[in-house]
């Protein structure tokens, strides 16, 4: 946290002490353990406590992201500690983040790749007998690669396109074609996420008794979320640059935004191509 505190005549922030990551912590455990009485359906007294326990753990879990980082955003805005040796710290941290989560997503695609491209393992004799020995498995009818995937696929691209554009406007002081091509971003990025809900809704199979509906739900689903935190993301940085925040020289938030903003459109590339249309080949496509 920023405070009155004289600024220290050196490049580094040496932050202050500060409650939201012991607050955060506790918030966390009582989210967690609150998932895990609502999916046992533990109670007291007759009770169904989970989903009570678990709603306080994450309205503590917002309150703290919400604290923290509008401390983070005193400090860079008013405070001055965010210089030149701090920036590069933070560009290395958002680096590291973004690693992490294509190892994440990497994880979803071994899972995918695994199941479809041995099919007909001996060891595995019960997902040889649910699939048939072939992919998709037998009896599955699949979604349209090049209905509502495709027209999200470009929607995507679009929206990585006017992200691009945002960023240069700010590179060139042009305010107002930031503003544009933020909200241009963002309302692509809802259109998106209402398209694939649609895309779920309909969807021909289901996440349970299917090891196909199983790779393609996680797969998928963790990047939908993945384009919600985004959004999140451009709409906190939309309302930044009404406040008057980022400069041509200073705009790490908006920077790391369009990042993230980036890394999502390139998963989805790799989930479009692998999992829709690799993933679809010689498949029964279900009606639309």
């Amino acid at each position: 946290m920023a405070d009155g505190h004289a600024k220290p005549n050196h490049d580094y922030h040496l932050v202050d002490p500060s409650p939201w990551p012991i607050v955060g912590s506790i918030s966390a455990f009582v989210m967690a353990v609150g998932a895990v009485m609502w999916m046992k359906g533990m109670g007291v007294a007759g009770l169904k406590m989970g989903p009570y326990v678990f709603g306080a753990g994450v309205i503590g879990v917002l309150y703290v992201m919400i604290a923290w980082w509008t401390d983070v955003v005193n400090e860079a805005e008013h405070g001055g500690y965010h210089t030149r040796v701090v920036q590069l710290s933070h560009r290395y941290g958002m680096i590291l983040f973004i690693a992490s989560e294509v190892m994440f997503f990497v994880a979803w695609f071994w899972a995918f790749f695994d199941a479809s491209l041995f099919t007909n393992e001996a060891i595995q004799y019960s997902r040889v007998e649910f699939t048939g020995g072939h992919w998709p498995p037998k009896g599955v009818e699949i979604i349209d690669p090049w209905h509502f995937p495709l027209l999200n696929t470009l929607i995507l691209l679009t929206s990585g396109t006017t992200v691009t554009w945002a960023h240069h406007a700010l590179l060139q002081n042009d305010r107002q074609s930031v503003k544009y091509g933020l909200w241009l971003t963002i309302v692509l990025g809802l259109i998106f996420t209402s398209v694939q809900a649609y895309e779920y809704i309909h969807a021909p199979f289901g996440f349970k008794n299917s090891i196909y509906g199983a790779t393609f739900f996680m797969a998928t689903g963790f990047h939908g979320a993945h384009v919600i935190i985004g959004t999140i993301f451009l709409i906190v940085c939309l309302i930044r640059v009404y406040k008057g925040h980022f400069t041509p020289q200073q705009h790490l938030g908006f920077e790391f935004a369009a990042w993230y903003w980036h890394f999502v459109d390139v998963v989805w590339l790799f989930l479009f191509a692998c999992i829709y249309v690799w993933g679809s080949w010689g498949a029964q496509i279900a009606a639309h």
